[in-house]
């Protein structure tokens, strides 16, 4: 087996650990396994194409085109997605530039994985700020009575507001809110005080 199938081989078994070890048993999303999947082979496929022309200027341009087609634009995309999107990129591309089986190749393909493993857990995810999207009921113009609200309904510390949309007419408000929320306290879902609240986490 060549050094080239081998790398590729090992790039398989880390997605495999990545997309069904680690990402849809803690998030469920099967939608984004073969997103997921399709920009590890995609920038493999092109990394070893350019790899094989033997020429460092052409190389370097080919992996800017790559790299700069890539778009995160979708809503319905949050920030521990998209490591997970770089993550896929990276070992794609280290994979796809090796031209020899070594320890140091190797590790840069576990690293981001291990990485990735780790931060996204409960234990790290729930000493940090909590960031999600909440439509109020109501529309709430006054920024103190718009921060207590959010404070009531949540149960959590308000770091930060940023008003997406304040509807007079159909009465309601739309804003992105950072918390800090206690290890202890019930989560949004949990709250008995709230009554009309629908939440988006990102």
């Amino acid at each position: 087996m060549t050094a080239t199938a081998i790398m590729i081989a090992i790039d398989f078994v880390a997605m495999g650990i990545l997309t069904f070890g680690i990402y849809f048993p803690r998030h469920h999303r099967s939608d984004l396994i073969v997103a997921f999947w399709g920009v590890n082979i995609g920038v493999l496929a092109v990394s070893q194409v350019l790899a094989n022309t033997h020429e460092g200027a052409e190389l370097g341009l080919g992996l800017f085109g790559v790299l700069s087609i890539i778009r995160l634009r979708s809503s319905e995309i949050n920030q521990r997605e998209v490591s997970y999107y770089f993550t896929s990129l990276a070992m794609g591309l280290i994979a796809g530039l090796a031209t020899s089986v070594n320890v140091f190749g190797i590790v840069m393909i576990v690293l981001p994985l291990l990485v990735v493993s780790i931060a996204d857990t409960d234990a790290i995810a729930r000493r940090g700020v909590e960031h999600t999207t909440i439509q109020l009921d109501r529309a709430i113009a006054d920024p103190d009575e718009l921060h207590r609200e959010l404070e009531d309904l949540t149960g959590a510390h308000v770091k930060s507001v940023k008003v997406n949309k304040l509807d007079l007419v159909n009465d309601l408000t739309l804003v992105e809110v950072s918390l800090h929320r206690d290890p202890d306290a019930p989560s949004i879902q949990e709250n008995p005080q709230r009554e009309s609240i629908d939440t988006f986490s990102s």
